[in-house]
């Protein structure tokens, strides 16, 4: 069947099982390397395998639930909202979330997701407590940070290719209500941004819309919005009776792709400048639902069908904190530069680094959505030279197109895995198009 990530780019046909049993899982490496596929929101080709992808969302089941320690034990073919959609209403949430909530747990792990918190509680690999992983052979072991512990470190993170995540054990997040107290504020540029990040460093949550072609005293003019999950006693009385949260607003869908000329500098630039005056005219503090502040793309089926049928592709690096501000200044240069603008683009402060291959480490990340298109990907080859250039590594769960050579240049931790996998055998049982285009 034709497959592809979330970005439809590459889209290529795979052989797809979908076993419901952890021996029936065991008998699918009789076929070859096989990549372990969740819901398929990583963006690029790093759950695509041509002769073996084994979808996972039979193993769905909630297990085990502690209403003391918020300990949940879940397969791996979870949903990250059927969590929000059993715990939030007994006051638990995820203590790390990405931007999308129809994503697997397995999926987490294996990227080691971040979120608008990372600056404070690091990624989501920090609130597992152990993992079950089926590995080359087909046994099944459990690794945590004192059991089997090189183990889950390079799993988290390991994009799959360390095993096959069956089931695990994470933490989530007491709260009060499933509301959050925003504050907004407009950034004229660049450096007044990354100033309003460094003022709010003990906000829980923090992210910036940033305007990728602005240029001049206006380069990298933003949205900040800081958030924190409100307690009963500060919300509005409208709100309190609702306390987590209005009923979900119907859903809004994409029925088509939009003709590619629809998405160009001139609509682009227009949007972002209108966007920047809009919100820049409503900054202050508000009460948001939690759907709303962590999940805006959700409530838009079908949203990666604006790029075109010949889909998109994503650019996301971390640059650490003493090259962030000369690094960012660059890549926004370049973009403006070449007109590619992404309106999608999106600002973070990281903190600690992860599993031993996890994307983040402390600094700046810069997320942003391109149509794909020729001159998209030279201009993609120039950013991830600048990204080289300083310091910066890449994010493998929205990459489609990196090259295996600025990889283990930007991270040498990419030789070290490459390595292990050889050492245990993961090499010849686990494989997607992405490690093998990035030697991995």
């Amino acid at each position: 069947m034709k497959l592809g990530g979330w970005g439809r780019y590459p889209v290529t046909d795979c052989t797809v099982t979908a076993p419901r049993t952890p021996d029936a899982l065991a008998k699918a490496r009789t076929s070859g390397p096989l990549i372990a596929r969740g819901n398929g929101r990583a963006y690029g080709d790093s759950a695509l395998n041509e002769d073996n992808t084994v979808s996972m969302r039979h193993f769905n089941r909630i297990i085990a639930f502690d209403e003391v320690t918020g300990q949940l034990t879940a397969e791996a073919g979870v949903l990250l909202g059927d969590v929000i959609d059993a715990f939030l209403p007994r006051g638990w949430f995820p203590a790390v979330t990405p931007g999308t909530k129809y994503v697997t747990l397995g999926g987490m792990a294996a990227a080691d997701v971040h979120g608008k918190n990372h600056h404070i509680d690091g990624g989501f690999g920090n609130y597992i407590d152990w993992l079950d992983i089926m590995g080359p052979d087909g046994t099944v072991t459990r690794a945590s940070r004192d059991e089997n512990a090189d183990l889950f470190d390079w799993t988290i993170g390991g994009m799959g290719l360390t095993g096959v995540i069956l089931r695990m054990a994470l933490r989530l997040r007491r709260v009060e209500t499933g509301w959050i107290r925003q504050r907004a504020q407009a950034a004229p540029n660049l450096a007044a941004a990354m100033e309003a990040f460094e003022a709010a460093q003990y906000a829980p949550y923090s992210v910036a819309w940033i305007d990728c072609l602005s240029t001049g005293d206006a380069l990298g003019r933003s949205i900040i919005m800081l958030g924190e999950h409100a307690p009963l006693d500060r919300l509005p009385t409208r709100f309190r009776q609702i306390p987590f949260g209005p009923p979900p607003r119907k859903k809004r869908r994409i029925p088509f792709n939009l003709p590619g000329f629809a998405l160009n500098k001139w609509t682009v630039s227009a949007f972002n400048a209108a966007y920047y005056r809009l919100n820049a005219r409503k900054t202050g503090t508000t009460y948001v639902p939690w759907d709303t502040y962590f999940y805006p793309l959700d409530s838009i089926l079908g949203w990666n069908r604006i790029y075109g049928r010949r889909g998109f592709v994503q650019f996301q690096c971390v640059l650490p904190e003493d090259a962030a501000r000369a690094g960012l200044e660059k890549l926004l240069r370049t973009i403006a530069h070449a007109g590619q603008g992404s309106f999608l683009a999106v600002l973070k402060k990281l903190g600690p680094e992860g599993g031993r291959l996890s994307f983040p480490m402390p600094g700046y990340t810069l997320a942003l959505d391109f149509p794909v298109s020729d001159k998209v990907l030279t201009l993609m080859d120039q950013l991830d030279r600048i990204t080289l250039d300083h310091g910066g590594r890449f994010y493998l769960a929205k990459d489609a197109r990196l090259s295996s050579d600025i990889l283990h240049a930007a991270d040498p931790r990419a030789d070290a895995f490459a390595a292990m996998r050889r050492d245990t055998g993961a090499d010849t049982a686990f494989a997607s198009l992405q490690s093998e285009r990035l030697g991995l």
